[in-house]
């Protein structure tokens, strides 16, 4: 039986090829950005009514970190405040000097959705403030890895950690198939 090959099917292969290795090219560019440094972040912290707080907006940013806090003052009226990267770094390195004395919440299990202020700041944006080393040896801390999620609503990280706390969740191919099953069939071209 012969076979032959069409300009079109050629041109159908070759395009197809292309898009699949600019997406691969696009997840590896993505994913040497995040190990490169830590970005800046932008985030907007509540304050719960049990005084706890937790991260509701969390964003890169190519200027300096700072946060936008907003606390209920006993007449249940909320204010909004504007926190410098300066005053981030002085809490969140308060916060971790008090992990490494086991006596910040992040050492243990979270007991409800939220932390205190110097928590929430050093659990969104440890690596920004204190720099990657830190910041790695925060995420190999699992309680930490709790606390963040915890305490942290927003929909980047979300998309950052995975969405999920399971680490035997599989990503999806492009075509919609587990990334560990393959398929595979032969065919051969010419005589």
């Amino acid at each position: 039986m012969k076979h032959s090959i069409s300009a079109r099917n050629v041109i159908m292969g070759s395009a197809g090829l292309a898009v699949l290795s600019a997406l691969s090219g696009c997840q590896s560019s993505q994913e040497e950005t995040q190990n490169a440094e830590a970005p800046n972040k932008f985030i907007i912290v509540e304050q719960q009514p049990n005084g706890k707080y937790v991260v509701i907006e969390e964003m890169p940013t190519t200027g300096p970190s700072r946060a936008i806090i907003h606390e209920t003052d006993e007449n249940g009226t909320v204010h909004e405040r504007v926190m410098s990267e300066a005053e981030m770094k002085e809490l969140a390195d308060q916060e971790y000097k008090k992990m490494q004395e086991g006596k910040s919440e992040l050492n243990s299990e979270p007991k409800s959705e939220g932390m205190g202020l110097g928590g929430t700041i050093l659990a969104a944006a440890g690596g920004a403030l204190l720099g990657n080393m830190i910041g790695n040896a925060l995420m190999n801390n699992s309680n930490f890895r709790k606390n963040q999620d915890a305490s942290n609503r927003s929909a980047y990280h979300r998309t950052q950690s995975g969405g999920s706390s399971s680490t035997n969740s599989q990503k999806k191919s492009f075509f919609g198939s587990k990334g560990s099953s393959s398929t595979s069939s032969s065919s051969s071209y010419g005589g």
